[in-house]
């Protein structure tokens, strides 16, 4: 398991928070951060849907599923797409939503691997799952936020 992406969102996050309470004003708001942070988390995952760790992806696909390669190449352009979205205040509840729902029809691939690799912790299906947890529940608070501002602008 690569720990990267979960660095890289709980880094970004928390260097926009850093900035947002030093003045920096687009900043402020929790959201934009969290927002930032997944964007970044999602160029990560997307990209090597294409460089570095393409055939290691491909090997994660549940052999039940057709064309595994272009199956990792959509969810990587999904991904990328989804982190573009997600820069844009107008267009980032709906690239959260996505990106979860994505997270969700993707953690068959994180079950196989944790199932199919070599006795190795890093492998193993609970660290796996509890990294999607965080993943999920960051792309949900956007969509939440949003909800709740939305309702909020309502009254």
């Amino acid at each position: 398991m690569h720990v990267e992406p979960l660095i890289t969102l709980v880094v970004v996050t928390a260097v926009l928070l850093v900035a947002g309470a030093a003045g920096v004003r687009k900043l402020r708001p929790w959201p934009v951060a969290v927002r930032g942070g997944l964007a970044a988390m999602f160029v990560l995952t997307g990209v090597v849907h294409f460089v570095h760790m393409r055939e290691e992806l491909i090997a994660m696909v549940p052999p039940a599923l057709p064309a595994p390669g272009l199956l990792v190449t959509i969810t990587g352009v999904l991904e990328l797409l989804g982190a573009a979205g997600l820069l844009l205040r107008r267009t980032a509840p709906w690239s959260a939503a996505g990106l979860a729902a994505l997270l969700v029809v993707m953690f068959p691939a994180n079950v196989h691997k944790a199932l199919t690799a070599p006795a190795d912790i890093t492998d193993a299906l609970l660290p796996r799952t509890l990294m999607q947890v965080v993943f999920l529940a960051a792309a949900v608070s956007i969509v939440v936020h949003h909800v709740r501002a939305r309702r909020v602008e309502m009254r």
